[in-house]
């Protein structure tokens, strides 16, 4: 059973790996082509805003490729450098879906909410889970218990202490699927209801998308198969 887990993790690796060279080279290829309207991703991203009711949420710019996100706290859209000034569809598709979340935020998402608040705290517990898995695994291996009486079962804590951590990071990966899924679907919604776009760059902007999603459902299949190994870890501990 672990030793199945542990081939399940290297391989939910390779996926998440695959799925970042994949959404790089579906971008590349369809950001060279300027769209019919000839409009900027950062400009459509402005109209969708504005017609959502956002006109207090600003757009910037970002370093990098497909750095592009939503800052909440400053109510800033930014566009990273491939997608600011950039007037294929695959850009514009970008720009809308970080629109898209934009939205959510005014909107009150629920699935957005839950992940707020999961924020800081995933910010924390990514820090200090695996000390102590660490500090679980020198006690179970290298500390026994005629050693250090007690030794076997303070590992076992700390154990479930790594995971019960962890765990976090696992429900804040699940919880931001729908936020994702939810962005793309208004972004080509709002691409479709401004009338700029025909069904072909409509298609190119949801491939685009799509190939992005692969992304998060990789990292939360990661996520998961690394809590059941743990999870494996903590039954062979007590036999």
């Amino acid at each position: 059973m672990e030793f199945t887990l542990y081939v399940a993790v290297i391989l939910a690796l390779f996926l998440s790996l695959f799925a970042q060279i994949y959404v790089s080279s579906t971008f590349r290829r369809y950001s060279r082509t300027t769209s019919f309207s000839a409009q900027r991703a950062e400009d459509v991203a402005r109209y969708i805003l504005d017609e959502a009711g956002c006109q207090d949420v600003t757009i910037g710019r970002v370093h990098g490729s497909l750095t592009d996100h939503y800052d909440p706290r400053t109510k800033t859209l930014r566009l990273s450098d491939s997608t600011f000034g950039n007037a294929s569809a695959a850009a514009i598709g970008v720009a809308c879906h970080e629109a898209g979340h934009a939205i959510q935020h005014r909107e009150n998402y629920f699935p957005v909410r839950v992940r707020s608040a999961l924020v800081p705290v995933t910010n924390f517990v990514s820090r200090f889970w695996s000390v102590f898995i660490i500090v679980a695994m020198i006690f179970l291996l290298f500390v026994p218990d005629t050693t250090m009486p007690g030794a076997s079962s303070f590992g076992y804590y700390f154990l479930l202490c790594g995971i019960g951590v962890f765990s976090v990071n696992t429900v804040f990966q699940l919880v931001t699927l729908p936020c994702e899924f939810d962005a793309s679907k208004r972004a080509l919604r709002a691409m479709r209801a401004t009338g700029y776009f025909d069904s072909h760059e409509v298609g190119v902007a949801k491939k685009v998308l799509s190939a992005a999603a692969m992304t998060y459902i990789a990292s939360a299949l990661v996520s998961i198969l690394h809590l059941l190994r743990l999870i494996s870890i903590v039954r062979r501990s007590r036999r």
